[in-house]
């Protein structure tokens, strides 16, 4: 599954991620209060196209009184499920007691979970997206297990369990074993996991490692769509595809493009695409001078102009093969 990702999982890279196999996408991580806003932000918010499914709405805030609201309202509009973020680490977000803070405070949590439960629960799958505790203290991880068997006896469908603590935010590994133990304690319910996965085989081997029973793939899919295909080929016993070719890569890349000119307009789209494409270049033979030339986009005329250079079918550009136990793709023979 596609993860809630602030800033990129927009509908564009929903729908790419679908193109290359997502069974399951969420829309990036949106507040409560925008939801409730009226304007443009409510606008983007509450439109879900008709081929963009099934998706989720991930909602954070901080006040049980206006995530309810706020989840029917996101319900109403046609997300087939609402998420609860308890789990971004994020400073800002820390110190507007939202997120991955919200895990130091169990009464809060469950009444948010309760109060989105009640609201659309009869009619939606209410998810829950939580962090291993706010740091490694027993005290943490008490309150991590409290918040858990709350929210499943409330009735939500499902958690999503990252094996970092919110202290450690993006650093050091991903304690999986964590997850396993979670699993454990919870049987039959679903558990959903996150942390690491940057390759298909992370994906394959977290579910038959840890017994979760799916994952979400999260900074391990920005520019890189081609791993959900790449799971799914694994998981029913194939071989691992070979590395997308360059022809695959621009075709991704044009869609991705033609994707957000849609959504976003022409005038936004250069900036909204940069970001994504320094991540794609890390998939191109001559990754650094192709991400040189991302980072130099400054217009949208740039970014067709930077395919166009690099992603030539005209060109015989070296074979690509990927480094041992890493999503990173280099020319082959290449340090």
């Amino acid at each position: 599954m596609q993860a809630a990702l602030s800033g990129y999982s927009d509908l564009p890279m929903r729908r790419l991620a679908r193109r290359y196999g997502a069974a399951y996408t969420l829309n990036e991580v949106v507040l409560d209060k925008l939801v409730l806003q009226k304007g443009k932000w409510q606008r983007e918010i509450l439109s879900v196209a008709p081929d963009d499914h099934p998706v989720g709405g991930q909602l954070m805030g901080a006040d049980p009184e206006v995530f309810a609201p706020a989840a029917f309202a996101m319900a109403q509009a046609g997300y087939d499920v609402i998420d609860i973020n308890f789990g971004c680490p994020v400073r800002k977000v820390l110190g507007r007691c939202r997120g991955g803070f919200l895990l130091s405070q169990p009464e809060i949590a469950l009444q948010i979970v309760r109060r989105v439960h009640d609201a659309v629960g009869a009619t939606h799958p209410v998810t829950v997206k939580m962090r291993r505790g706010t740091d490694g203290s027993r005290e943490a991880e008490a309150n991590f297990f409290e918040i858990l068997d709350g929210a499943f006896e409330i009735g939500v469908s499902a958690v999503t369990v990252h094996g970092r603590t919110v202290e450690q935010r993006y650093v050091g590994p991903s304690t999986w074993a964590f997850l396993e133990r979670v699993k454990r304690h919870v049987g039959d319910r679903l558990i959903f996991g996150s942390g690491d996965l940057f390759t298909a085989e992370a994906c394959v081997r977290m579910i038959r490692e840890t017994g979760v029973d799916a994952v979400t793939i999260a900074r391990g899919c920005i520019g890189n769509p081609w791993i959900f295909q790449e799971c799914r080929a694994l998981w029913r016993g194939g071989e691992l595809p070979a590395p997308p070719t360059i022809a695959e890569q621009r075709a991704a890349i044009e869609f991705h493009w033609a994707e957000t000119v849609a959504a976003h307009g022409q005038a936004m789209a250069g900036k909204i695409m940069r970001k994504f494409g320094i991540k794609y270049a890390e998939h191109h033979p001559c990754g650094r001078a192709v991400r040189d030339a991302f980072i130099a986009v400054k217009t949208s005329d740039d970014f067709p102009r930077v395919l166009e250079e690099w992603y030539s079918p005209a060109v015989d550009w070296p074979s690509v093969t990927r480094r041992e136990g890493c999503g990173d793709l280099i020319a082959a023979g290449a340090e």
